[in-house]
């Protein structure tokens, strides 16, 4: 955490991504309010959007150290650097091989205090965890009310083959038959 005149600083090393993967995510939150781009983050399906999520809910919790009110605050900086590069290789035929090459990211994130607060009426939540018991006990209750007695099953079963089963016999045969 640096401090210099209401900046907050946060970084993030080594992130195991492609630089240019991230740098489509920070672009869409450059410039937003605190808690606008927190909620650009949740709904983003993007893979590196929960690591910047999380580098963000850091930058502000030092802000709050820095006894900073948070919706006061936006992105006024994100960049993303290259890391270091893991190298592997893969066999390939007659001997030979290729490279694999990991790309890693560096991001580091800068909040400044704005003068004039946009303060928006959003506000974050978390969802609250279900309860998969409780769901399950309802989903079989309602199977089993729909269930029908095993006789009137087979009839109407017996009954439906009736039916379809000339239409169905005769239109499979046509379908069935070779291009000319």
């Amino acid at each position: 955490m640096k401090k210099k005149e209401n900046i907050i600083t946060a970084e993030l090393r080594y992130l195991r991504q492609a630089p240019r993967k991230v740098r489509l995510q920070a672009d869409v939150i450059r410039g937003m309010s605190v808690m606008d781009a927190q909620a650009q983050l949740m709904l983003s399906p993007r893979r590196s959007s929960d690591p910047i999520l999380k580098l963000l809910k850091s930058a502000i919790a030092n802000a709050k150290y820095a006894k900073l009110d948070p919706q006061t605050l936006f992105v006024k900086e994100i960049m993303v650097n290259q890391g270091p590069k893991q190298k592997r290789w893969t066999p390939r035929a007659r001997g030979s091989w290729s490279s694999i090459i990991k790309w890693t990211s560096h991001v580091v994130l800068v909040l400044g205090v704005s003068e004039n607060p946009n303060r928006s009426d959003l506000v974050i939540y978390e969802k609250p965890k279900k309860k998969i018991k409780d769901e399950k006990k309802k989903a079989n209750e309602s199977k089993d009310r729909e269930k029908p007695s095993k006789k009137e099953s087979g009839k109407e079963k017996q009954e439906s083959g009736k039916k379809h089963g000339s239409e169905s016999g005769a239109l499979k045969r046509v379908f069935r038959r070779k291009a000319i």
